[in-house]
């Protein structure tokens, strides 16, 4: 049964990406933000990211939640549109110019300097842009991604990260840690979300609740004194974006897993509430 409904999801959004192609980036957010604002409010997951936002940030009341969750389904929409445009983001100069990047300099140091480090970020809007432009920027990088639920859909989604935002690309899981390290010993840097539930993570406070988070970039702290590298992006109006590539975080060799893991928490916190409405609620990411 499973296979059959995401088949027919599958059907569903290659023929909206047929579309979108044939329609061209401008049209093909405008009508994706639409649809996915107009459907978003009857997902299940819309519930889940109601709850969320009421865990995370109580002070806001109740009527600013519900514009804030429109406005994250509006960006999910565009997110979902982008996808098709994804290799003119990559290779067309004219589209690149949309980007504006703050702390260029941080990554031309890292790239001069041969010694990898490892980059956090959320999903943020819109994240894939983050790695490739590291990526473009001439450092070696590898990104962590979690492959789609859809076995029809992630096919293509793999072959359009590989392609267009990141070459070097790691499966989430026990057999991708192993290929990290490998990776990471050879002088290539990792990227990865932080802000996702996993079940190999521990315990620390995000947003003033206990929440299961990965550890490895306090691992690779631990063991190869790593540098922490934090980028955020948002999305402006024309839809033009801001990457900001945040100064190296540094911690002494005495810091303890548990403490370096809550301060990244603390740093994507300082993130999210710059645009609330830009993170992606719909993670389970307190259960």
């Amino acid at each position: 049964m499973n296979n059959l409904k995401y088949f027919g999801q599958s059907i569903i959004i290659i023929f909206m990406f047929f579309i979108f192609k044939i329609i061209g980036r401008k049209f093909s957010i405008l009508i994706s933000a639409k649809l996915f604002s107009l459907i978003g409010p009857f997902f299940r997951s819309n519930t889940l990211s109601h709850s969320n936002l009421t865990n995370a940030l109580p002070n806001f009341d109740y009527e600013y939640r519900k514009k804030i969750l429109k406005d994250m389904w509006n960006n999910y929409g565009k997110i979902f549109a982008e996808y098709m445009f994804l290799k003119d983001y990559r290779k067309s100069k004219k589209l690149y110019e949309n980007v504006i990047v703050e702390n260029q300099e941080v990554l031309t140091k890292i790239k001069n300097s041969l010694e990898p480090v490892i980059f956090i970020s959320g999903h943020f809007n819109n994240f894939e842009l983050m790695a490739m432009h590291i990526e473009k920027s001439g450092i070696d990088l590898a990104a962590i991604y979690r492959p789609l639920n859809n076995p029809f859909l992630n096919p293509l989604m793999e072959k359009i990260r590989s392609k267009y935002i990141c070459n070097k690309q790691i499966k989430k899981g026990m057999s991708g840690t192993k290929e990290i390290l490998r990776y990471f010993k050879k002088g290539t840097s990792i990227a990865l979300m932080i802000d996702q539930r996993v079940s190999e993570g521990i315990k620390v406070n995000f947003f003033n609740n206990s929440a299961l988070t990965t550890t490895i970039p306090a691992q690779f702290v631990k063991k190869f004194q790593a540098q922490i590298v934090p980028v955020y992006i948002e999305r402006l109006k024309n839809d033009n974006f801001k990457i900001r590539i945040n100064d190296p975080m540094h911690f002494p060799q005495n810091e303890t897993l548990e403490s370096i893991t809550l301060k990244l928490n603390l740093v994507l916190e300082d993130m999210i509430k710059i645009n609330p409405e830009q993170w992606i609620w719909t993670h389970n990411r307190w259960k």
